[in-house]
Formats: C-alpha cells, sequence, structure tokens
C-alpha cells in the first residue's frame, strides 16, 4: 500500500468526515462491501493519477514510487500470500487454523472495513465531534488502538488513540521505544 496515498486518504477522511467527498463514509455506502470497494477506487484513482487532490493534501507526505511501485504489485501480493500459506504449513496444528488464511491474505482490507465502516456505526463516544466516529471497544488490542476512533477524530494529531483510564492504546508505547532509540521521531505536539 502507498504510504503517500495511505496519507491523502486519511487526511481527506478527517477533512470531510461523512459528507460527501470523504472516501470511506459508511453514509455513502449501503454496505461495508460497497464501501471498500469505493475506497478501492478512490485509492486506484489517486495513485494513478486519475482523480486529483488539492496540493494541501499531498504537503510532507512520503513520495517513494519505487516502494508504490513494488508494493503494488501482483507479484509482492502473490509472493505474501505463499508466504501465509508456508507459515500455516509450518506452523498450524488443527485443520480449522487453515481457514484464516484468507483473511490474513486480505487483511488489510479487513482492517479498514473495521475502522472505516464498524468505528463509525457502533460504539461509544467520549468527545462531541461532526461526525459518527465511535470508539468500538474499551480495550482495543484487536485495531490496534485504531478502534479508538471517536478519540483521534477528535483528537487528530496525538500519538495515543487512548483517552479514558481503561482505553490502551497498545501501539503508542513502541512508539515511544522507537522515538527513544531514534528510529522514528514524534512531534512533541502529539505528546501533549
Amino acid at each position: 500500500m502507498s504510504p503517500k496515498v495511505y496519507g491523502i486518504l486519511h487526511r481527506l477522511h478527517h477533512e470531510h468526515a461523512d459528507r460527501e467527498d470523504d472516501p470511506h463514509s459508511p453514509k455513502f455506502s449501503s454496505n461495508f462491501m460497497s464501501l471498500m470497494v469505493k475506497t478501492y477506487h478512490k485509492f486506484a484513482g489517486i495513485q494513478s493519477g486519475a482523480i486529483k487532490v488539492k496540493e494541501s493534501f499531498t504537503k510532507n507526505l512520503p513520495d517513494w514510487k519505487w516502494f508504490d511501485k513494488m508494493a503494488g504489485s501482483l507479484m509482492v501480493k502473490i509472493l505474501w500470500s505463499l508466504f501465509y500459506i508456508w507459515f500455516y504449513y509450518m506452523f498450524a496444528t488443527e485443520w480449522w487454523m487453515w481457514l484464516f488464511v484468507p483473511a490474513h491474505i486480505v487483511m488489510g482490507p479487513i482492517h479498514g472495513t473495521i475502522v472505516n465502516w464498524f468505528a463509525h456505526k457502533y460504539g461509544y463516544t467520549n468527545f462531541s465531534v461532526e461526525d459518527t466516529s465511535k470508539n468500538l471497544m474499551p480495550f482495543d488490542i484487536f485495531m490496534l488502538g485504531e478502534g479508538y476512533h471517536n478519540n483521534h477524530h477528535a483528537n487528530g494529531g496525538m500519538a495515543n488513540f487512548a483517552r479514558k483510564w481503561y482505553e490502551i492504546d497498545p501501539i503508542y508505547p513502541i512508539m515511544r521505544i522507537m522515538d527513544w532509540v531514534g528510529l522514528i521521531k514524534i512531534n512533541p505536539v502529539a505528546l501533549r
């Protein structure tokens, strides 16, 4: 997946949340499958240049054309699929575990569906915002913090998506460690 196009879609979602130009609002799709198809077409259109976006949506985003070409290629997708099959071949101890292989192959769209469809329909809110974003669960281990969608829409620039004492963003401590060892640099504004 292109980091640049992902960033553009994310910015468009926040700028136009639950309005017509939102690339993945459930308000304009009849079901979660149509939402993901719409999102895919928007992603592909931006990546190919068929859909133009304002410069403000592309500013300071990584533009790694070599990575986009490589990561989005059919060969890489096939190689990842073969890796998952090999992994299950090596480590699956029961026949039913193989049922998870298709889910692993399409885990990106599944994750996107959970966050962009279900986190705008179900859950609780901590903040009053001008969209339908919700927090899916008090312990967001499965979505790695992204299920705190209402928190994120209210405070989009924060590194830690958790806000209540019982909410845990499992990626935040990893980000802090990566910042501490110098792998990334967290903007101090995102830590307040």
